[in-house]
C-alpha cells in the first residue's frame, strides 16, 4: 500500500483512503450515504450545520464527517443509535424556525431538506414558541429570497469568496438573530450569482424569472450544450408543455465542473419573445405576408437562382452566424459550393483580413484544454475582457491564480478582475501589437530562439513585459489566451501569428477564443471564402458589406447587432435585390429588408453539433419543439437544397449530415509556423479618441438580447463613454454629461463616465447596442464633444 494511503473501517466495510482525506469524501466516493446541508464538494469546509455527525470508535462524542480528517485504523459508524440520535437531534433544531411552507415553495420536490426530513426529522417538535421570521431582500432581478427559510448552511457565502470572486453576500447578526443577505439592496452582480441557487439546500434562494410558474415533479429534464459562448457549457432543460421553465447546469468535470454562467442559465427568456418569428413570409410589392413553407422555400430558390443568372454567381453572399450548428454549416457550404458562390463567412465581427500567415487553430499542437489550467504555472491573456465573454473559463483562470499561478493581462482596458493579477498591462489600442511583439523578442531572447521580424521601433521594453516573458519561460506548463477585444482589433492577424509564435517558443497552450459558440466548428467546415470555377475568389464578410452584393442569404443572426460593420450592412440589405433570412426572430433589418423570411429554430429547438475552443465535438438534441411553424436549420438548408435541383441534399436526420461531414473532412498534419514570420507595427498614433469596443456580455446574440431578466442586471449594455478624466478634461467632457460622438460617417448622443482605469486618449464605447449601430469601427478614431 502507497505511504499516501490509509485503511479505515465504516460500517464494517474496509475502505482506503488518502491521506488528509475527509471522512464525507471518501463515504460518498463508497456510495455511503451521509446526510448533509453545509457540505459541498466544491466549496471550503464550514461544519457550521452538524447534520453529519457519525460515531467514530474512541471518539467521547459524535464528530462531523465533513470536517474529520480519516487517520489510520479508524472506525466508523454512521446509522449507529448514537449517530442517529444526533442527526436527529440537529435535525430538530433546523426546523424549529423553519416555516411550513412546503405546498408554495419553488424549492418543492427538489428540496435536501425536504429529504432529509423524512429519514431524521421526528414526528413531534419539542419547540412551542412562535417561529421566527426574516424580512426578504431584494438583491437582484436573478434569484428570489425567501429569508425565514434560510438554515445558515453559507454555501452561498463561501461560493461568492471562493468561486466568483467577489464577496457580495454575507452573515449579520448572532445566533438565532443571524441573517444571511447582501449588505447593499440590488448589488448581487457576479456573472456566475446564479449558481447560488443550485448550492441553497431549502428554499431561500430560487430562480425569480421562474418563481411560481412550474413545480419540479412537473418537468421533465433535457440534457444540452449551451450557446453563447464558446465554452459551451453542459446544461439541463427543465421543460413543461413545451415549454423552457429553467435551465440548470449539467455536471462535466471537463468542461464546465457544477457551474453555469449567468447567461447561460437565463437567456431562455429569449426563446419565447414576442418577435419570434413563427411563420414564412414572402415580401410583396412592399408588403410582408405570410405563406406555407413550400411557397417560400420555392420562391427563394427561383429568385437565388434568377439573381445568379442575371448577375452572376459572385454576386450572392452567404453571411452566417458563428452560433449555428456543425451539421448547417456544413449544408451552408455545400449550397453555397453547388452554386458556385464563392462569398461565404462566419466571422462577422472580424474587421482585419490582412493576409499575415497564421496557423489554423484546430491544426495546433498545443491546443488549451480546460482542464490543462489545473496544472499551469503561467496565463497570459490578450485582448479580453475573459470574465465577462467566457466567465466558466475566466473561473478556472482564477483557480489556478489562487493556487499561485503567474497570470498576466495585456489590455486597452483595466478590466476589473476577481483576483490580483501578477502583471496588468494597459495600452491604447494602437500599442498593443508593439507590446505583444516586445514581449515575444524578450521571450526569444530567453529561450534562445529567432525572434520574429518585426519591421519598426519597437521601444523600450517595459518591466512588466519582461515579467510576462520570464514566467512564460520558466514555466513547466504555460497558457496563452486571446480574446474577443483582439479579435475585433485591426491588426487582429497580426496579434494572432505573434501570439501563435510566443505559444510555440514557450511550449505554452493556446486558445483563441473568438464570438460564438461554434466558430471553431465552422473553421473546420472550412465556412470561409472560397475559389470556386465560375467566379473570383470570394469575399470576406467585411468585403460582402462594403461591396454591396444583389442577394444576400443571412443565416441565424441580426446584421445592425452582430455584425462588426452595423451601418455598412444595412446600406447593402437595403440596395440588394434579394434578401433571404434564415432566423429565429422577425424584427429590426431583418423585418424591414427581407423579401424571403425563414423562420429557423434556435439551439434548444434543434438537434446538432456544436465545436468549443478547445476543439471538443459535443453533440445534443432538441429540448422542445420550434415555436409557430419554425423549423431547425438543417433542415430548412436541406430541402431549398433540393428544391434548387442540387445533389447531396438527402439526408433525413441531423446525425445524417454530421456523419457526411466526418465523410468528407480531410485529416491534415499540424503545421508548424516558420521561423520567419514577418510583422510590420506603425509607430505613429492615430490622430483623435481611439475607441476601444467591447461587446456588453448580455448583448451577444438574439437569445440572450432577450432576455429580460439578464437585461435588468448590472452587466447589461450601456450606451455609454467612458473616458480617464484627463482626457475628458481635454475634450471639455464631465462625468454624468452627455456626449455627440462621431466615428466615421455615424453619430450618437452617450452618456459620459470617468474612469481612471482607461489609457489617454482612449474611449471605451459598447458595440452591439441601437444607439452605437451607426458608428463605423472601420474608423479607430472618434470625435467627442459636450452635446449641446
Amino acid at each position: 500500500m502507497s505511504d499516501d494511503l490509509v485503511k479505515i473501517e465504516v460500517n464494517g466495510i474496509e475502505l482506503q483512503a488518502h491521506k488528509g482525506q475527509m471522512l464525507i469524501e471518501v463515504t460518498d466516493a463508497a456510495g455511503i450515504t451521509i446526510p448533509r446541508f453545509c457540505y459541498h464538494k466544491k466549496l471550503s469546509v464550514a461544519a457550521n450545520c452538524r447534520m453529519c455527525l457519525v460515531e467514530v470508535a474512541k471518539a467521547p462524542k459524535p464528530l462531523p464527517a465533513c470536517a474529520t480528517p480519516v487517520m489510520d485504523g479508524m472506525k466508523v459508524l454512521t446509522h449507529s443509535p448514537k449517530a442517529l440520535a444526533a442527526q436527529k437531534g440537529t435535525m430538530e433544531f433546523l426546523l424549529i424556525n423553519h416555516p411550513l411552507d412546503c405546498p408554495i415553495c419553488d424549492q418543492g420536490g427538489e428540496c435536501e431538506l425536504q429529504d432529509i426530513a423524512v429519514g431524521y426529522g421526528g414526528d413531534v417538535s419539542h419547540f412551542s414558541e412562535r417561529k421566527r421570521a426574516v424580512k426578504d431582500k431584494n438583491i437582484g432581478p436573478l434569484v428570489a429570497t425567501e429569508m425565514t427559510r434560510c438554515i445558515h448552511c453559507t454555501r452561498c457565502v463561501r461560493f461568492g469568496e471562493e468561486i466568483a470572486g467577489l464577496r457580495e453576500m454575507g452573515a449579520t447578526g448572532r445566533g438565532e438573530h443571524t441573517e444571511i443577505g447582501t449588505f447593499v439592496e440590488m448589488s448581487l452582480a457576479s456573472e456566475l450569482s446564479g449558481n447560488i441557487i443550485d448550492l441553497c439546500p431549502v428554499g431561500a434562494l430560487t430562480a425569480k424569472p421562474s418563481r411560481y410558474t412550474a413545480r419540479s415533479w412537473e418537468m421533465v429534464q433535457r440534457p444540452s450544450v449551451a450557446g453563447h459562448d464558446s465554452v459551451g457549457s453542459n446544461i439541463y432543460y427543465h421543460v413543461r408543455g413545451g415549454k423552457v421553465f429553467r435551465v440548470v447546469p449539467r455536471e462535466n468535470e471537463q468542461i464546465n465542473e457544477v457551474w453555469l454562467s449567468d447567461r447561460d442559465r437565463f437567456s431562455y427568456e429569449g426563446l419565447n419573445s414576442s418577435d419570434r418569428a413563427l411563420t414564412p413570409i414572402l415580401r410583396e410589392a412592399g408588403e410582408l405576408k405570410a405563406v406555407a413553407w413550400e411557397d417560400a422555400l420555392l420562391h427563394a430558390a427561383e429568385r437565388l437562382k434568377s439573381v445568379i443568372e442575371k448577375h452572376g454567381a459572385e454576386q450572392v453572399g452567404f453571411v452566417v452566424s458563428p452560433n449555428v450548428t456543425l451539421e448547417e454549416g456544413f449544408l451552408i457550404k455545400r449550397l453555397a459550393a453547388n452554386l458556385g458562390v464563392g462569398n461565404v463567412d462566419y466571422r462577422l465581427r472580424q474587421l482585419s483580413f490582412s493576409g499575415q500567415k497564421t496557423i489554423s487553430v484546430g491544426n495546433q499542437t498545443q491546443v488549451l484544454s480546460l482542464s490543462d489550467l489545473d496544472q499551469t504555472q503561467a496565463v497570459f491573456v490578450i485582448g479580453s475582457n475573459l470574465r465577462l465573454e467566457q466567465p466558466l473559463l475566466a473561473h478556472r483562470v482564477r483557480k489556478a491564480a489562487m493556487r499561485g499561478a503567474n497570470v498576466a493581462f495585456l489590455n486597452p482596458y483595466l478590466f476589473q478582475q476577481n483576483f490580483l493579477p501578477s502583471q496588468e498591462i494597459t495600452l491604447a489600442p494602437h500599442e498593443l501589437l508593439a507590446s505583444l511583439a516586445r514581449i515575444a523578442v524578450q521571450l526569444s531572447n530567453i529561450k534562445g530562439e529567432n525572434p520574429p521580424s518585426i519591421d519598426g521601433d519597437l521601444g523600450v521594453t517595459a518591466a512588466s513585459e519582461v515579467a510576462i516573458a520570464t514566467a512564460l519561460a520558466e514555466a513547466e506548463h504555460s497558457v496563452v489566451i486571446m480574446g474577443q477585444i483582439a479579435y475585433t482589433h485591426p491588426d487582429y492577424e497580426k496579434l494572432m501569428a505573434l501570439t501563435q509564435f510566443i505559444g510555440l517558443i514557450a511550449g505554452a497552450r493556446v486558445a483563441f477564443l473568438t464570438e460564438g459558440a461554434n466558430s471553431a466548428g465552422l473553421a473546420q467546415v472550412g465556412l470561409t471564402p472560397q475559389n470556386v470555377d465560375n467566379c473570383s475568389p470570394g469575399k470576406n464578410a467585411r468585403e460582402m458589406w462594403e461591396n454591396q452584393l444583389q442577394a444576400y442569404v443571412l443565416i441565424g443572426f441580426e446584421p445592425e447587432f452582430d455584425t462588426g460593420l452595423p451601418f455598412e450592412a444595412a446600406k447593402a440589405l437595403r440596395a440588394a435585390e434579394l434578401v433571404i433570412a434564415l432566423t429565429p426572430f422577425q424584427a429590426g433589418l431583418i423585418e424591414h429588408e427581407a423579401d424571403v423570411l425563414l423562420p429557423i429554430a434556435t439551439l434548444a429547438e434543434t438537434s446538432g453539433t456544436l465545436i468549443n475552443f478547445e476543439s471538443r465535438e459535443q453533440s445534443f438534441s432538441a429540448a422542445v419543439l420550434p415555436v409557430g411553424e419554425a423549423r431547425p436549420g438543417w433542415k430548412v438548408l436541406r430541402v431549398l437544397g433540393n428544391m434548387l435541383g442540387l445533389d447531396g441534399f438527402d439526408y433525413s436526420s441531423s446525425e445524417d449530415v454530421l456523419s457526411a461531414f466526418k465523410a468528407e473532412i480531410k485529416s491534415e498534419h499540424p503545421q508548424k509556423l516558420n521561423d520567419e514570420i514577418f510583422i510590420h507595427i506603425e509607430k505613429k498614433r492615430p490622430e483623435g479618441l481611439q475607441r476601444v469596443a467591447v461587446v456588453p456580455p448580455y448583448s451577444v446574440d438574439g437569445v440572450v438580447r432577450r432576455a429580460q431578466s439578464l437585461q435588468q442586471t448590472q452587466l447589461r449594455g450601456q450606451t455609454i463613454l467612458v473616458i480617464n478624466g484627463q482626457t475628458a478634461h481635454s475634450v471639455g467632457l464631465i462625468d454624468g454629461g452627455v456626449a455627440t460622438v462621431t466615428q466615421g460617417g455615424g453619430n450618437a448622443l452617450l452618456s459620459v463616465v470617468v474612469d481612471h482605469r482607461l489609457p489617454d486618449n482612449c474611449v471605451l464605447i459598447p458595440a452591439a447596442l441601437s444607439e452605437t449601430a451607426t458608428l463605423d469601427l472601420r474608423c479607430p478614431t472618434v470625435e467627442a464633444s459636450p452635446s449641446q
